[in-house]
């Protein structure tokens, strides 16, 4: 191979050309890649920031949501408990009715019982009287005799 002078001058283009390139050209292209790496490596550092971000955002929400589950059953909880009580108060109150109730029936029947007794003493007073004037073919005087007759009102 000869070295002639079309060879050193496509040498020394080559040269100026590579110069050039790696003076004016290339600092920019590499700027430019570089710049596009770090936007890259940024997008994918924000994507695994983002990727931890929703996991703990799901940890959370599972927290929250564990315990509004666990307030919800203790307020149903207190709901049911509430509901017991409010049962065994009215039956208390109804049972306290009913016995107030049964007393008082009781006294009115007591009270009417002794109205009776009452009544009927002085119906078998009257009869008794009644009798005793038919025996004797006499009349007995009331008010002369009230005490008499209180007498026999009281042992009937």
């Amino acid at each position: 191979m000869d070295i002639n002078a079309t060879l050193i001058g496509q040498s020394i283009a080559m040269a100026v050309f590579v110069w050039f390139t790696l003076k004016f050209v290339w600092p920019p292209i590499n700027a430019a890649i570089e710049e596009r790496q770090k936007k890259i490596a940024e997008g994918l550092a924000h994507t695994d920031r983002a990727e931890k971000d929703l996991h703990i955002a799901q940890d959370k929400a599972k927290d929250i949501l564990r315990d509004a589950k666990e307030q919800a059953a203790a307020i149903i909880e207190q709901a049911r408990k509430r509901e017991g009580k409010m049962i065994d108060e009215a039956t208390s109150k109804a049972n306290e009715e009913r016995d107030h109730i049964l007393t008082q029936a009781r006294a009115e029947v007591d009270a009417e019982r002794s109205r009776l007794r009452e009544d009927l003493r002085k119906q078998v007073a009257a009869l008794a009287v009644a009798g005793a004037e038919r025996i004797l073919q006499r009349e007995i005087d009331d008010a002369a005799h009230s005490d008499i007759l209180e007498k026999l009102v009281q042992e009937l």
